[in-house]
C-alpha cells in the first residue's frame, strides 16, 4: 500500500463536479488515461467493479442466461442493415488498416497495401454482430428461447467525458435474447429490469424509479425501452440500467427466424438489456460525503479495516499480536477485512485514507483497548464511535454492516422522495429547475415536438413514464393539450 494522499476533498456545496473528481482521486479508484476520454481503472476501483460483476453475473445466471463472448470488431455493413441503429455512427471508431509501416518523412503510418476491404467498427454495442450469429444458431422453435449475456468493453467516441459516468471506452454487460412471441419477450424485458432494480436497492443501496422511456429516449431500433432512474445528491438523474423489447426489427434486418410448431416460418422477438461502469459513478454520487467515498457494505471491496495503534516498540509487539488474532477471527466471518499495520503512517493518516476509500467500518485497537479487552468500532457514514468487548467484535461488526446497508438505502429513498415534486404550472416547473433540481412529476401530451421544446428551454428530459403512477388525465405542462398521465422530468447525467 502506498503513502496516503494529502489532497483534500472539495466540499460538495462549493463545486459538485470537482467534489466528484476529488472523491475518485482520494479513493484511488481511477484516473484519466493517455488516450483522451479513456480511463484507467485502478485496483481498488476495479475491485468494486468485480463485486458488482460477481453479484449481477450470479443473478443473470439464476434467470437462465448463459455467458458468451462476441468480437470487438463489427463489419461496417452490419450497421446499415438496421436503419435506426445507424444513429450510433457519429460515436463509432473505425478500423481502416491492419498494419503499419515506417516512413522516413512521416514516421509510423498506415500501410497503404494493408487497407481493409471492408472497414471495421469498434463495437458501440453488439446487437448487429450477435444477431448475425443468432441467424445461424436459430432454426426451429425448439431453439427458443435463446438467452445469452456477455461482459465486454464498449467504445463510443464521446465529445464530453467524465470518469465512470461517460468515457470513450467503458465496461458493461449486455444481455441478448430471442423468443417465439411478443409476450415472452416482454416478460423477459420486465424481468431483467426487475433484476436491476433488486440489485440497485439491495446491493447498491440506491432507491430508483422504474418506467417506460418516451419514443425519443428509447434505444435505437427498439419497440419499447424501460429504465431505472436514480437521483444523485445534486438532484440530477442517472439512468442506471435499461432493458429493451426490440420487437422484430432486428430479426427482420438480420433474418433471425424459426420454423414454428405448425411448420410456418416466423421471425423471433428479441430483447437486450445492460448496465455499465457508470454504476460506480452512481454509487459515488448517491452516498459519498465531504470526507470522501462512502460504500454500501455489500458491495465494498473492504468491509472493515483494523488499525492497530502503538507508541513504543513494546506496545507495537503486543498490539500487533492482538490485532492479527482479531483479523483472523473477522476474516473467518467476512469476505474482506483489511489489516493496516504500516509503520510509516500515523494512525490519523490511516483514518483519513480509509475514510476517503469508504471502508464501511474502522476498527481501532490500542494498548488501553487491549487492557480492558475492548475494541473501538467507527461507522463510516455516521462517524459513530463505540467501544465493544473484543469477544463480541464479530457479532457487532456483522450487525453494524447490516444496519449501515439499510441506513444508506433508506437515506437514498428519503432523499428521492423529498426532492420529487408534482408540478402543473410551467413557470413553477422552470423556476424550480433553476433553484433546485429533482424529479418533476408533470403532465405531457405525448408529442415529441413538445418534449423537445421543453428540453431545449429547461435542459430537462423525460426520464421515464413511471410504473408507480396511475393514469391521471390532465393537460400538458407546456402546450396545455390533453395528457393521459404524468411523466418524470429531470436534468440528467
Amino acid at each position: 500500500m502506498s503513502e496516503p494522499s494529502k489532497k483534500g476533498i472539495t466540499p460538495r456545496a462549493a463545486d459538485y463536479s470537482q467534489w466528484y473528481l476529488d472523491v475518485i482521486a482520494g479513493a484511488d479508484l481511477a484516473e484519466h488515461a493517455p488516450v483522451k476520454g479513456c480511463m484507467v481503472i485502478k485496483p481498488y476501483g476495479y475491485a468494486l467493479w468485480e463485486n458488482i460483476q460477481r453479484v449481477l453475473d450470479e443473478k443473470i445466471k439464476e434467470t437462465g442466461h448463459e455467458n458468451a463472448y462476441f468480437p470487438l470488431f463489427i463489419p461496417k455493413s452490419f450497421l446499415n442493415k438496421e436503419a435506426e441503429h445507424v444513429q450510433f455512427a457519429k460515436e463509432c471508431a473505425v478500423v481502416t488498416h491492419y498494419r503499419l509501416k515506417s516512413d522516413p518523412d512521416l514516421g509510423i503510418i498506415p500501410d497503404p497495401e494493408a487497407r481493409l476491404e471492408e472497414e471495421l467498427i469498434v463495437r458501440p454495442t453488439s446487437e448487429t454482430i450477435i444477431y448475425t450469429m443468432f441467424a445461424k444458431w436459430i432454426n426451429s422453435w425448439r431453439d427458443l428461447p435463446l438467452l445469452l449475456n456477455q461482459w465486454a468493453n464498449i467504445v463510443r467516441w464521446e465529445m464530453r467525458t467524465r470518469l465512470f459516468l461517460r468515457t470513450t471506452e467503458f465496461l458493461w454487460q449486455e444481455g441478448h435474447t430471442a423468443h417465439a412471441n411478443e409476450s415472452d419477450a416482454e416478460e423477459e424485458t420486465r424481468k431483467m429490469l426487475n433484476v436491476y432494480q433488486d440489485f440497485a436497492e439491495n446491493y447498491l443501496a440506491i432507491s430508483p424509479i422504474l418506467g417506460l422511456k418516451s419514443e425519443s429516449e428509447k434505444f435505437p431500433g427498439a419497440l419499447r425501452t424501460y429504465s431505472i432512474e436514480a437521483m444523485m445528491q445534486d438532484g440530477k438523474a442517472l439512468q442506471s440500467g435499461t432493458s429493451h423489447n426490440l420487437g422484430q426489427n432486428f430479426a427482420r434486418a438480420f433474418d433471425v427466424g424459426f420454423t414454428d410448431q405448425n411448420g410456418a416460418r416466423q421471425y423471433v422477438w428479441q430483447t437486450s438489456w445492460g448496465v455499465s461502469t457508470r454504476l460506480i459513478g452512481g454509487l459515488i454520487m448517491s452516498h459519498s460525503d465531504d470526507k470522501g467515498l462512502v460504500l454500501p457494505p455489500k458491495i465494498a471491496p473492504v468491509k472493515a479495516v483494523i488499525i492497530p495503534i502503538w507508541k513504543s516498540d513494546e506496545e507495537r509487539t503486543r498490539v500487533l499480536d492482538h490485532a492479527k488474532e482479531l483479523h483472523r477471527k473477522l476474516s473467518d466471518n467476512f469476505s474482506k477485512v483489511a489489516f493496516d499495520d504500516r509503520d510509516y503512517c500515523t494512525p490519523g493518516a490511516k483514518f483519513n485514507e480509509w475514510e476517503k476509500k469508504g471502508a464501511p467500518l474502522r476498527i481501532e485497537l490500542g494498548p488501553k483497548d487491549i487492557a480492558s479487552d475492548k475494541v473501538v468500532i467507527v461507522e463510516r457514514d455516521t462517524g459513530l464511535k463505540i467501544s465493544v468487548g473484543e469477544h463480541s467484535a464479530v457479532n457487532e461488526v456483522k450487525a453494524r454492516l447490516v444496519s449501515m446497508q439499510e441506513r444508506l438505502f433508506q437515506k437514498s429513498k428519503q432523499f428521492r422522495e423529498e426532492h420529487s415534486y408534482r408540478i402543473d404550472k410551467y413557470e413553477d416547473f422552470s423556476s424550480r429547475l433553476e433553484s433546485g433540481r429533482g424529479f418533476f412529476y408533470s403532465h405531457w401530451c405525448g408529442n415529441g415536438a413538445c418534449e423537445k421544446r421543453i428540453s431545449d428551454e429547461t435542459k430537462a428530459t423525460i426520464r421515464c413514464m413511471p410504473f408507480s403512477e396511475q393514469e391521471e388525465k390532465g393537460e400538458c405542462i407546456r402546450c396545455k393539450e390533453h395528457s393521459e398521465r404524468r411523466v418524470v422530468f429531470a436534468r440528467a447525467y
